[in-house]
């Protein structure tokens, strides 16, 4: 949503839930130097992603594929009673599916 990767789109490598931050790929990249551990080894300079603040993302719509915010529903099945809690997007309606 902000700074020099805004308008990007990536797929969420890692959640870091107590710091509220996020790794997504392809954003936010950053330089890591590495020295080289053993003799054989050499040192190198890394590109890798950088976690960043979870309000700073948002999800995409399944049907348009834009930024959307997300709200939940609550199904309940007649004769089991039980309960399902799904995300869906707030302007289409459509459930936000995700793979692990």
């Amino acid at each position: 949503m902000r700074g020099d990767d805004k308008d990007k789109e990536g797929k969420v490598i890692r959640v870091h839930l107590k710091t509220g931050r996020v790794t997504i790929e392809g954003i936010n990249i950053v330089k890591k130097h590495r020295r080289a551990r053993r003799p054989e080894e050499q040192s190198q300079i890394m590109d890798m992603p950088a976690p960043v603040a979870v309000s700073n993302v948002m999800l995409l719509d399944p049907k348009s594929g834009k930024p959307v915010r997300v709200r939940t529903r609550i199904d309940i099945d007649p004769k089991t009673k039980k309960r399902t809690k799904e995300r869906v997007s707030a302007k289409s309606g459509e459930p936000i599916l995700y793979s692990r």
